[in-house]
């Protein structure tokens, strides 16, 4: 019965409460004009399109880059971490939603023995027993609380988009890291094929010498060259392990984890003959720092509200029950549950800081001000998203561009050797002729895997800012089992470890509702 009452009065109190809207600012979503293309678009490279691939490291059809990048996912620790901050920010959120309950509620008992003084008589010690139960509720009159589970809200989307931008981070950074390693293979495969096509010079000068029909500088000239190409392998075997420990790390695991999955070089990773890019006004959904950087100006906004609800006297219903025996008249606890026994007290109150005005509306400046400085944060990150496309952009076009003409160039730097050496075995010319074509067709070749590599790498550059792949993650798991495991068996988190639970789903993790919650805790 007491029970019903009290829900009946809870819902009741609730009600009126709804009626009463909060105090401060309602948030409107700022307003950013965006171009309605990009720049680079139209052509045959970028095409007006929409993006039609979440998974966008797949277009570089590469299995073991894949593999990396699902790996990564379910191990690297700083993704890790960014889901642990997830169920920071939800639990945050239960704790402004019990703020709309009694928010002190105390069980307290007590025996306590008293013996009078000597010089009050005489007259023996007597006992004090009590048991009783309060409570202090706070109306949510003007919106304080409901501001606060606003603002805590935003966080906890805030976070979950704080994560989503982590994916993409990483999966760019997994993508970067694997190209750098296998340009680096690559340009250790071309300095070992350049010793051997400098081996080959190096012993027809040693022939000709031998035989008097060449001078002895150009037996050196030809072992400097050699030589000299030779000493660049130690440091690209040192850049091709350091990438490899780098890929190790990303995915969350020791050195040498990897190394067998990568040890064989099999090119740089090819670029797709065209790229959907989209609309800028797709940034605004896909781009996770866009969504973040709106909900953390949601989150300030409703400490506006929290910040104005000062000003205003905070009204409390307070409650007190219990049971009390004893005292100098000689009863005992056996009659601690005489009907006598009872005291209660309950009443209203309230506490208005009227004085205190000056610094409470500076306050509320402080933050007003803060909210400005959200809101334009928003615009400045749609902005600098726009700039990182465009940029990205012009980058892959020019690289492109780059790459094409370093073919070429590369293909007449082989011809080049091929024909100073023809001609120097036959005698026809000196063999400056054939250092200069051998210096040329190594450097050449460098130029060019290193201009590829860039050109991957602006590939990515654009897809990170477009801003997608994060999709794909959502109803997988939010954190790893061992950290769940671990979580569970040290504190009680209710439903929000559930394995079928914990995961994300419409934009929030899949969970009971947040008062079903909040009443479980």
């Amino acid at each position: 019965m007491k029970t019903g009452l009290k829900y009946i009065f809870g819902t009741s109190l609730l009600a009126l409460l709804a009626a009463c809207a909060p105090v401060g600012p309602e948030f409107v979503k700022p307003e950013v004009d965006l171009p309605p293309g990009w720049s680079e678009s139209g052509d045959s490279l970028f095409p007006a399109s929409v993006i039609e691939q979440p998974r966008w490291w797949e277009v570089f059809e590469d299995p073991i880059l894949n593999e990396l990048i699902a790996t990564a996912w379910q191990q690297n620790n700083s993704l890790e971490i960014a889901g642990l901050r997830v169920l920071e920010a939800r639990a945050q959120l239960g704790i402004a939603q019990g703020n709309l309950y009694p928010q002190s509620q105390l069980a307290a008992g007590s025996g306590i023995y008293t013996s009078p003084a000597n010089n009050l008589g005489s007259g023996s010690g007597f006992w004090q027993y009590g048991i009783g139960a309060s409570a202090s509720w706070e109306i949510d009159f003007w919106g304080r609380f409901r501001r606060g589970i606003e603002s805590a809200d935003a966080a906890y989307l805030s976070s979950i988009e704080a994560r989503n931008q982590a994916l993409i981070i990483l999966t760019a950074q997994v993508v970067n890291t694997y190209t750098v390693l296998r340009v680096n293979q690559e340009q250790l495969r071309i300095a070992r094929d350049n010793v051997d096509i400098q081996q080959r010079s190096y012993d027809i000068a040693s022939v000709l010498y031998r035989n008097g029909a060449d001078s002895e500088l150009d037996m050196q000239q030809a072992s400097t060259l050699l030589l000299s190409t030779q000493a660049t392998i130690p440091g690209f075997e040192t850049a091709v392990q350091q990438a490899q420990n780098a890929l190790n790390t990303l995915l969350g695991e020791p050195p040498g984890s990897i190394d067998d999955l990568v040890d064989h070089a099999q090119g740089i990773p090819a670029l797709p003959d065209t790229i959907d890019t989209g609309v800028p006004a797709d940034l605004l959904r896909r781009r996770p720092d866009v969504r973040q950087a709106e909900f953390n100006a949601m989150a300030q906004n409703a400490l506006v509200g929290l910040a104005e609800a000062d000003l205003y006297p905070s009204f409390s219903l307070t409650g007190n029950i219990g049971l009390a025996s004893g005292g100098p008249g000689g009863t005992g606890i056996g009659d601690l549950f005489d009907s006598d026994a009872l005291t209660f007290s309950v009443g209203p109150s309230f506490v208005w800081p009227f004085l205190n005005y000056g610094r409470i509306r500076n306050n509320v400046r402080v933050q007003d001000a803060r909210l400005q400085q959200a809101l334009v944060n928003y615009g400045e990150t749609v902005i600098q998203a726009v700039r990182e496309v465009e940029d990205a952009m012009a980058s892959l076009d020019g690289s492109l561009a780059q790459e094409s003409i370093l073919v070429q160039t590369v293909e007449s730097a082989q011809r080049s050797n091929e024909l100073s050496v023809l001609r120097y075995r036959e005698g026809f010319s000196d063999y400056q002729r054939v250092l200069d074509a051998q210096k040329s067709l190594f450097s050449q070749q460098q130029r060019l895997v290193t201009q590829r590599g860039t050109s991957v790498a602006s590939l990515v550059a654009l897809y990170k800012a477009l801003g997608g792949g994060w999709e794909t993650q959502n109803g997988e798991p939010l954190i790893s089992e061992d950290s769940r495991e671990q979580m569970q068996q040290r504190t009680n988190w209710g439903d929000l470890l559930d394995s079928e639970t914990l995961i994300i789903e419409n934009g929030r993790l899949k969970n009971k509702s947040s008062s079903e919650s909040n009443r479980e805790k």
